[in-house]
This record gives structure tokens, sequence and C-alpha cells, in this order.
């Protein structure tokens, strides 16, 4: 029989396959089902920053009703339709899980600024999270900030919350960092244990009958996988972390292709929400299966065989392949 156990933010897991951050950490009852279908961790969906600051200025407006102090503040903010769940709520939630299921939960805190929001984390731990993932999306649209700046704010941002907790910190990444390596060793010597790579730039589109923007959620294929993998596989022999791969895991291929990158598990979420936690089964059975014809004892042994250190051709994952790449199309006959 394969061993499929592998080690993730000092956890031991049954499979490298974990349900990553997205609305179905919301109900228990399916919750327990992707644990009965063989899901080795739950990541919560995200509780995010603009939720905790919007709770703490609309009790500070009741308690001070007529001195006018934030009376305004409060319209800054996106309104309950957006951020329906409060912070107590989800810690609630956080603990419900945790009892409800016997795999490891992470929170899941999504931020981009210091500030007396980041005490949550130390509360999501209280409430039984296994561990934390801080996933750091920003936006920049101010001309005058440089990355330097916005890359000093997270990496301090990333201290604060590892000084705030004793569990496990993960941090979830963007790609669009001028040096991605630099900036990863960064957030490691801040006290993140963990990258996960990559959270995915969701893009609003216009509607042109209605001349309004449309926020769609379009859920994702293994053809993003490229990304991470390439990464990971370039990443995680230079920089110390468990690295998760998220975005694009789909089939049993996608998990094989990110364990030899060097990934200690795999993120699912798209796949869950489109087929329901009876995706999960399969891709088990077809990675063990795998695993047997080729001869793999263990899921150890294949983590990071493909990556940048172990490969015949280490320029394959930088500027040679891309030249490759550009001259390998040919016109069809």
């Amino acid at each position: 029989m394969t061993e499929l156990s592998t080690t993730y933010l000092g956890l031991k897991l049954k499979n490298p396959l974990v349900a990553s951050a997205s609305p179905i950490s919301k109900n228990v009852d399916k919750a327990k089902k992707l644990e009965e279908a063989g899901i080795s961790a739950i990541v919560m969906y995200s509780l995010f920053e603009e939720q905790i600051i919007h709770e703490s200025l609309e009790l500070d407006h009741f308690l001070s009703r007529g001195s006018e102090s934030f009376a305004e503040a409060l319209t800054y903010l996106p309104d309950g339709g957006m951020y329906g769940v409060s912070p107590e709520r989800y810690l609630n939630q956080v603990a419900g899980l945790k009892k409800a299921v016997n795999v490891p939960v992470i929170g899941s805190l999504n931020g981009v600024s210091k500030g007396g929001w980041t005490s949550y984390a130390k509360r999501i731990e209280e409430a039984g999270a296994d561990a934390l993932e801080l996933n750091l999306y920003y936006l920049v649209t101010d001309p005058n900030m440089t990355s330097q700046q916005v890359e000093d704010a997270q990496v301090e941002l990333v201290a604060n919350v590892k000084s705030a907790i004793k569990i496990p910190l993960a941090v979830k990444l963007s790609p669009f960092v001028t040096s991605l390596p630099n900036f990863a060793k960064r957030i490691v010597d801040a006290g993140a244990s963990g990258l996960v790579l990559f959270n995915r730039f969701y893009q609003p589109d216009f509607d042109l009958d209605e001349l309004d923007i449309v926020h769609n959620l379009d859920l994702s294929t293994s053809a993003e996988l490229r990304l991470p993998l390439r990464w990971i596989s370039i990443l995680s022999s230079k920089v110390n972390a468990d690295y998760a791969l998220t975005s694009g895991v789909h089939t049993a291929q996608d998990v094989l292709k990110a364990m030899m990158a060097g990934a200690k598990v795999a993120m699912m979420a798209s796949t869950l929400l489109h087929n329901g936690p009876q995706a999960v089964p399969a891709v088990l059975e077809n990675l063990q299966a795998w695993m047997k014809e080729h001869e793999y004892e263990s899921i150890q042994q294949m983590q990071g065989s493909m990556s940048q250190k172990n490969v015949k051709e280490p320029a394959a994952f930088e500027r040679a392949n891309y030249m490759k790449v550009l001259g390998s199309w040919r016109d069809l006959p």
C-alpha cells in the first residue's frame, strides 16, 4: 500500500489533499462530508480586515452617539451584504468546525495593514484552530506608493500576526511581486512557517447593457496550475518553508505535479465547489494507482523530485524556457 501521508506546518496529514478557503467551510455538514471523503485538512473561509474594522467602528459609533465621532466613517466600508458574517460569528464557526471534524482546521485572515484587528489572530487560535493562514491580497492604486513600501508593510504585518500566536502561520502570496524569491524569504524570516502560492486575482467585468460593474467568480481550471508549479519548483530549494500549491488543483495529476515541484500539500476549492466532496475519493484513488504503477512507495519520496535543483535543465524554469516556448510554435499546414 502506498503511503500518502505528508506534513504541513508541523501537522501530520493523512494525504496531501487540503480543502482551501472557500464557502464550503461555512457549513459544518459539508465540512464533515469533506472529511468523510478523504480531505486531510480544512482551511476556513477568510475573516477580512474590513469586517473587523467595520464592527469596531460601528460599536464605537453607538457608544459615542451624540458626539458625531466616526459617524461618517461607517459609509467608507462595504455594507453587510458583502461582509455578512461578524467576527464573533466567525470565531464561533471555527470552534464549531473544530469540534465537528477530526482533521486539522486552519483559520484564515485576509488583510494588509497593521492595527488592532490583528488581535483576532490570537482569538482564532483560542477558538481552536490548529494553524493560521494569512492572505495578503492588496491591489496598489496609488502611484506614489513604491513596491518597497508595500512589501515592508506586509512583512511587518506578518511579524505582528506571528507575535500574537503560538500556532504555525502560513502566508498566502500574490504572484505580482517584482522579486518574489526575496519577498518570500522576508516573509519566512518574519515568522511564516509556510507559503501558499498563490491567491487568485479576481477581476471585475463590465455590463454593457446596465453600464455597471459585474463581480463574477470564475472557478479555476488545471491550466492555472502552471504559475504556482513553476514558482514552487524554484523557491522550494531556496527558501526554507512548507509550500502549499493552490489554484488549478483538480486531478490526481495536478496533485502529483505539485508534490514533485516541492509542495507539501495541494489545496482544492474550485473542483469541490463544482463537483462536491465526491470529487475527493477519485483523486485519491488515481493518486495511489499512479504511484503504484510508477513504483513510488510514499508521497515524501516524490516531493521536490522535479524542483529546480533536481531536474536536468534547471534553466527550464527561467528565461531559457521563455525563449524555447516562443520558438516552438509551428504554423499548421
